[in-house]
């Protein structure tokens, strides 16, 4: 799926691209929902959303591995893959979805009319409450600190969201999957993310029980990070009308 942006289009302009893939592992059918949540509030009538349109562009993968999907697999693909662990090399015969969207990201990034600035790839997790992010961690302090905006600024939109699960790493053994490779591959302007949202429920600030997830909470976790994307460029000032909620996915 491809959002172009009016304002990005013009001659000369330099394209601001945010590429957001999800269900690379089939069987975490949360980050579908997820995705879902913010292709609809990117198409939708809302002032917000409009704005976003104008100003950034939208590339989604909404089903990285629809083989597995198909097959009822619960993490590989049809071959037997976790097509997770094979940013670094992916093969056009054993991993053909995950060939084309990584060739197709290295090609925004050597065009200099365009600015990849954010990678998002959505999961879902089996024992963590909550939305949460992973990043990655870099040398530079200042980049690093940059890095922790985005989900920050998520956690005081989406109540869903905890900013204390976020966390930021190198471990080996994901140096494979796409928050790493690219967040080493692309530059110092580019943010790379895992979004995780729990399979089962989420705590809200100062209660005591768990508040079970439904598929209406994921999508609107979907919409509240399609949201914040307004408040990270500060586009605040170009909405027209009254912030209405968010309309609710059917």
């Amino acid at each position: 799926l491809h959002f172009p942006a009016a304002a990005n289009l013009r001659p000369g302009a330099e394209q601001k691209v945010v590429f957001i893939t999800a269900r690379v592992h089939p069987g975490e059918t949360p980050s579908s929902f997820v995705c879902q949540g913010i292709i609809d509030f990117l198409v939708s009538h809302h002032p917000i959303a409009k704005v976003l349109r104008d100003h950034l562009v939208f590339k989604i993968a909404p089903m990285l591995n629809p083989d597995g999907v198909y097959l009822g697999n619960y993490r590989c693909s049809l071959m037997g893959f976790d097509l997770n662990r094979h940013w670094a090399n992916p093969s056009p015969w054993a991993h053909p979805t995950l060939h084309g969207v990584k060739e197709l990201i290295i090609d925004m990034y050597n065009n200099p009319k365009i600015n990849l600035e954010f990678y998002i790839d959505i999961h879902a997790h089996s024992t963590m409450m909550n939305g949460f992010m992973y990043g990655n961690i870099f040398e530079d302090e200042e980049r690093f600190q940059r890095q922790a905006v985005f989900p920050k600024l998520l956690c005081q939109n989406a109540e869903d969201f905890s900013y204390s699960s976020t966390s930021f790493n190198r471990d080996a053994v994901k140096a494979g999957t796409g928050r790493r490779f690219l967040g080493g591959l692309l530059n110092d302007t580019s943010y790379c993310y895992t979004l995780e949202v729990s399979f089962y429920s989420y705590i809200l600030g100062g209660a005591a029980a768990a508040v079970p997830y439904t598929e209406e909470a994921y999508m609107k976790l979907g919409r509240n990070v399609a949201r914040t994307f307004l408040d990270y460029y500060r586009l605040n000032s170009l909405v027209e009308g009254p912030l209405t909620p968010t309309p609710k996915t059917r």
